[in-house]
């Protein structure tokens, strides 16, 4: 769908006010017999909890002047959008049915029944989409893939992982179809009717594809031309741990192998002194620091590791380091490890906070988990390149061979090294990691 982009900010909560606030009020509902850890979004009997938007309609208002033109949009919104026999049904108009509240990484179901030539599809985090199609030769829309069908990722980027589904598994039109979506950060997998259609892939921010999609949003229900009934719409908000576990899978068949054995700091070097074992994580001793890092160098690597930050923890990723000197300038650099939103670090240079690549490149920010969580991080290291995955999201992706301006104007005389020692640099706080696996790409 060729939409205008939507700023950033327009993922912001809107803040309703009025008797729109009463309408969009999350009610306390009759429960529709959600599976054991799930919650009902739905209530079968009215629309509390839903609101109309049309986010594309939306984005047109000025920032100030949003919350208006989605009250605007409520009377048209339940002239469209009715309950019927306990189906949310629309009639293929008006704008698009949206929580009031928003969620970060969810396990979600429902299931949907349409008609022929009706389009759809399902906004997670306030972006579309998951596609929903009339498959048929008869709906017209072979040429934008539709014979494929529906699942996919339809706002990807053409080509990328999960933009259009793996298999076709729709249902015949009059049949209920079910989905079961899993988002976990940007990363999305998709079922239909219990067939995968998306595996684990990268949901991209299409209102702002430099940047990763938005940590949390609302559920849009899309309405495109044809009558679509929608039931047992629960979803389940996966717990820290889980999502770290998922994301993470088996290191073995990824090939990954452990550098760290949980008990001591064997295959170590470097300020060992400084770092201890302690619940089976390394933990820079507070008050001390330096970098302890591997008695094995890499070339090409990828690093798993998950790490946790005291309140105003700070820490690094020593990437290709050569054994002496700072990470962040003698080595190829210092990934950023930080605490982003302690105070003292408010006015930091923007390539010093989480995942940055030391002096050269800003990460994005706001995809850490709440201090004191543990977080998961992949990094991909290849020839100039590094790609930092935090949580889900990419928030760096970058050629360091690229840079040419630097923090304080201070030069970065190992950002060219093709290989060193993997490590942390420590800055005197209790920043703990854990789970560090490494998958060389180079032999």
């Amino acid at each position: 769908m060729n939409h205008d982009q939507l700023p950033t900010s327009y993922l912001r909560p809107i803040v309703f006010v009025g008797a729109i606030c009463l309408a969009c009020a999350i009610a306390a509902a009759a429960d529709p017999n959600p599976p054991a850890g799930f919650r009902a979004l739905f209530n079968g009997d009215n629309l509390d909890g839903w609101h109309g938007d049309n986010p594309h309609t939306t984005v047109k208002a000025d920032e100030d002047k949003r919350a208006e033109e989605v009250a605007a949009q409520q009377e048209e919104f339940n002239a469209h959008w009715s309950v019927d026999n306990g189906d949310l049904v629309n009639d293929g108009h008006g704008p698009y049915a949206t929580t009031s509240e928003e969620f970060g990484d969810i396990e979600f179901t429902l299931e949907y029944k349409t008609v022929a030539l009706a389009d759809s599809g399902i906004y997670l985090r306030g972006t579309p989409q998951v596609q929903i199609w009339d498959y048929t030769e008869a709906g017209g829309k072979w040429d934008r893939n539709a014979d494929k069908g529906s699942g996919g990722l339809f706002n990807n980027s053409k080509g990328s992982a999960g933009q259009l589904p793996l298999v076709l598994a729709d249902k015949n039109f009059g049949e209920w179809n079910t989905f079961r979506i899993i988002q976990l950060g940007s990363r999305t997998t998709v079922y239909l009717n219990d067939k995968l259609v998306v595996d684990n892939a990268i949901m991209e921010n299409y209102w702002d594809r430099q940047r990763p999609l938005s940590g949390r949003g609302p559920i849009h229900l899309q309405t495109h031309g044809g009558e679509i009934r929608w039931r047992n719409i629960h979803v389940r908000d996966v717990p820290i741990d889980e999502a770290n576990e998922r994301l993470r899978g088996s290191d073995e068949a990824a090939g990954f192998a452990s550098i760290f054995n949980g008990n001591d700091l064997a295959g170590w070097t470097g300020a060992v002194d400084n770092y201890e074992v302690r619940d089976g994580s390394i933990v820079c001793k507070e008050g001390h620091g330096g970098n302890l890092f591997t008695a094995e160098e890499y070339d090409d690597f990828a690093v798993r590791v998950e790490f946790k930050l005291p309140p105003g923890g700070n820490n690094g990723l020593a990437i290709r380091f050569p054994g002496e000197g700072r990470p962040s300038y003698q080595g190829m650099t210092e990934l950023q490890v930080l605490d982003d939103t302690a105070e003292k670090y408010a006015k930091l240079d923007p390539r010093q906070y989480h995942g940055s690549i030391y002096g050269m490149v800003p990460a994005h920010r706001g995809y850490l988990r709440p201090v004191g969580e543990w977080n998961y991080q992949e990094v991909t290291v290849k020839g100039s390149t590094i790609k930092v995955e935090l949580n889900g999201s990419v928030i760096v992706d970058a050629d360091v061979s690229q840079v040419t301006e630097f923090k304080d104007d201070l030069p970065h005389p190992g950002k060219d090294l093709t290989r060193g020692h993997f490590g942390f640099a420590g800055h005197n706080d209790p920043v703990m990691f854990r789970n560090v696996a490494i998958k060389k790409l180079t032999e």
